[in-house]
């Protein structure tokens, strides 16, 4: 929480160009290049969210199914939280930090949504299958 000040500052202090997806490539500072790597994070987020729900879709009416699936979901995003605070942890004090958290989460994001896009598409019958649905 102490982060989210700085991060509307970045923000506020960020010129507009550097907002879009487009100039991360070209992000000279590190300010942009922070804002850069939470807009990849969230970005990555938001996909997983989507990918996650239609997961969930797949299991209505599977009571045991879902709430294993919620429970794995909790579980997973402590663990990704909890990764990379401590693979970022030598940046810590500097001001590299929460660019290189965000990368983490990301990177540690998209992983996760090639995991939930398997269980998506799994197909009804094949038994290794973790989500059985229609």
């Amino acid at each position: 929480m102490k982060r989210l000040p700085l991060l509307l500052s970045i923000v506020a202090i960020t010129p507009p160009s550097i907002a879009h997806a487009d100039d991360c490539a070209h992000a000279t500072t590190q300010a942009a290049m922070t804002l850069c790597a939470d807009q990849a994070y969230r970005n990555a987020d938001a996909e997983m969210n989507v990918v996650y729900r239609q997961v969930l879709g797949r299991l209505k009416g599977d009571k045991d199914g879902t709430q294993l699936l919620v429970t794995a979901q909790r579980r997973w995003l402590a663990f990704r939280d909890a990764e990379c605070a401590r693979s970022t942890s030598a940046s810590a004090q500097g001001s590299i930090h929460s660019m290189l958290l965000s990368q983490c989460r990301a990177d540690l994001t998209r992983k996760r949504i090639g995991e939930l896009e398997a269980y998506r598409q799994c197909q009804q019958g094949d038994l290794s299958c973790q989500v059985l649905g229609p």
